[in-house]
């Protein structure tokens, strides 16, 4: 993967990558209102208070919309590759690669899971596979 650009971790997304690099996927969760929501932001957006912190998903869900991508976005992307929004079981949305082995398996409806790639020493991604443990 020469050249794909790598997620550069803030002072406020450095949690969710540090429990990338331990396999876990951490969401940010209100605690005033108790939305999940993603991507973390100073305050929750739906009710604007600072009163969040990360907490753990089980990383199950189910793919709510999908494309596949045929045109890399850049270098060190392989195409074709599915790009979806996941509905995660546990509240909030992630939009993901899914791995299915083909893209065109990936559909509205399918039960999906989450993996983890590393990147670099620094960096762990998190995707999804199809979920085969139901």
């Amino acid at each position: 993967m020469t050249g794909r650009p790598v997620p550069r971790p803030t002072a406020l997304s450095e949690p969710f990558w540090a429990a990338a690099r331990r396999g876990d996927l951490v969401v940010p969760h209100c605690a005033s209102c108790g939305l999940r929501f993603f991507v973390p932001e100073p305050a929750c957006p739906g009710c604007m208070s600072r009163n969040w912190r990360y907490a753990p998903s089980a990383g199950r869900g189910t793919v709510y919309s999908v494309t596949v991508v045929h045109r890399a976005p850049g270098p060190g992307f392989d195409t074709p590759f599915a790009l979806a929004v996941i509905d995660l079981d546990d509240g909030g949305t992630l939009l993901s690669h899914v791995d299915a082995g083909d893209p065109d398996l990936v559909r509205i409806g399918l039960r999906v899971r989450v993996d983890f790639r590393t990147l670099t020493g620094e960096i762990t991604l998190p995707y999804f596979v199809p979920d085969t443990r139901d």
